[in-house]
């Protein structure tokens, strides 16, 4: 219904002259069509309510193919109606005196209409136009936003390498590792939207999340951890993207940390699955199934898992499974959402 409002015979044409000819055309169809319907009609109705149907022709040919096709149109129905239908047939004759009343009558709603249907198609487009640009401005100053929260964690991330460097005590090197991993995922989190889905303000989750684990795979699995992947395609809001990457940045390098201790042998399953329902990122490791120390109440990457949960509108369960450790983040439609798809 959204794209049948928004149609316009001569969107397609580049020029003015093609533009102006498919108004004109458009309108001759629709007097044709009303013409052959009107010709049906009369074989069981002959005479019976001659301009009934000139009304909704030019008011779809106004609607969709702009004042021209509404005049077209109407002139055409309204000169055939006069002379073929209304008594007397085949002749502008009236036969009942009345009848020229009841043809400038009608011809009088017949203009109203036609005001009133293109001042309609004029607000409608305008207000559409208004919605879309409005919506560009959004999309550009959102990537701005990206491409500056990308560029800021990655100062960021910098400035902690150079602190890192400047301390001579090794053991205070770790922590901050640490503070420059995430921060860099931060980064890539929002560099990977750039790459693929630039300009976009859905985000395709099987490209994406693919695109991220390849880097995850290249960058920190190592040789003895088969990473096994199943991701299901949709699409979601880019805020909700972001938060989606960075949950499994987090619970999948917390995986590798700890799941795998000297040299251990293991796979890791990243599954995102996606039902009527809603969607579900699941990280599983057949590991040594203990807690994590980032699970530790009050841990930072406890701290950081419930905040891009949160971000994404989902929730967020950890802990040890039958065959090792799982990571969970979930979401369900709202019965509102749910009905409306």
């Amino acid at each position: 219904m959204q794209r049948l409002a928004q149609y316009d015979v001569s969107r397609q044409f580049l020029t003015r002259k093609g533009q102006i000819g498919a108004q004109y055309i458009f309108g001759l169809l629709c007097a044709v069509a009303m013409v052959g319907l009107r010709t049906i009609i009369d074989l069981g109705a002959p005479t019976s309510g001659p301009f009934a149907l000139i009304y909704p022709t030019v008011l779809l040919a106004t609607l969709y193919g702009h004042l021209r096709a509404g005049i077209t149109a109407l002139v055409l129905t309204f000169l055939w109606a006069w002379y073929f239908v209304l008594p007397a047939p085949a002749s502008f004759a009236f036969v009942d005196p009345t009848d020229s009343a009841r043809v400038l009558l009608n011809l009088s709603c017949c203009i109203v209409l036609i005001i009133f249907a293109e001042a309609f198609r004029r607000v409608a487009h305008s207000t559409v136009e208004q919605v879309r640009e409005a919506a560009d401005r959004r999309l550009t100053l959102l990537a701005e936003l990206e491409h500056r929260t990308k560029n800021n964690f990655a100062l960021v991330a910098s400035m902690l390498e150079i602190q890192k460097h400047r301390l001579a005590d090794p053991a205070l090197h770790q922590p901050l590792d640490d503070a420059v991993g995430r921060v860099r995922t931060f980064a890539e989190a929002y560099s990977n939207l750039d790459l693929e889905h630039a300009g976009q303000s859905e985000v395709a989750m099987a490209s994406y999340l693919n695109v991220l684990l390849d880097r995850l795979e290249q960058a920190a699995v190592p040789a003895n951890v088969e990473l096994y992947r199943e991701i299901e395609a949709t699409t979601l809001p880019r805020e909700i993207a972001v938060a989606i990457g960075l949950y499994l940045n987090e619970a999948l390098s917390n995986c590798l940390k700890y799941a795998f201790p000297e040299g251990r042998k293991g796979t890791v399953g990243v599954f995102f699955h996606v039902g009527e329902d809603g969607w579900r990122l699941t990280i599983d490791d057949d590991g040594i199934g203990k807690a994590l120390p980032s699970d530790a109440a009050g841990g930072l990457g406890s701290s950081l898992m419930v905040a891009f949960a949160q971000q994404a509108g989902a929730s967020h369960s950890s802990g040890p499974a039958e065959r090792g450790y799982r990571a969970e983040l979930t979401t369900q439609k709202t019965h509102a959402e749910a009905a409306a798809t």
